[in-house]
């Protein structure tokens, strides 16, 4: 096998949308996971309670955190696809004038 050094990609066009919409769906997943703590920390009792599928809420709301996480790592994807096959077009079109 021949290593070779990593290939430049150049600069990343996108970068600012990416971290914009990175940041906001971080927040947006904080707030989800801040109420999950909120809720053990002040009514802990609740946490108790079976709401689906036989799981109790503190079960049902863990999976639905790592369901959430997982869901919103493939809109952040399919996002900056879009994003970067639209500036690859811009791209290509100012190359052809």
């Amino acid at each position: 096998m021949i290593h070779q050094p990593a290939p430049s990609s150049g600069k990343d066009a996108s970068a600012p949308y990416k971290a914009r919409l990175g940041v906001r769906m971080f927040i947006l997943y904080s707030l989800f996971y801040a109420s999950f703590v909120a809720l053990n920390l002040y009514n802990p009792l609740i946490m108790e309670r079976t709401v689906i599928f036989g799981l109790n809420l503190a079960t049902a709301y863990g999976f639905a955190l790592i369901i959430v996480a997982l869901i919103m790592a493939l809109v952040y994807n399919g996002m900056c696809q879009k994003r970067e096959a639209i500036l690859a077009k811009q791209a290509a079109s100012k190359e052809e004038r």
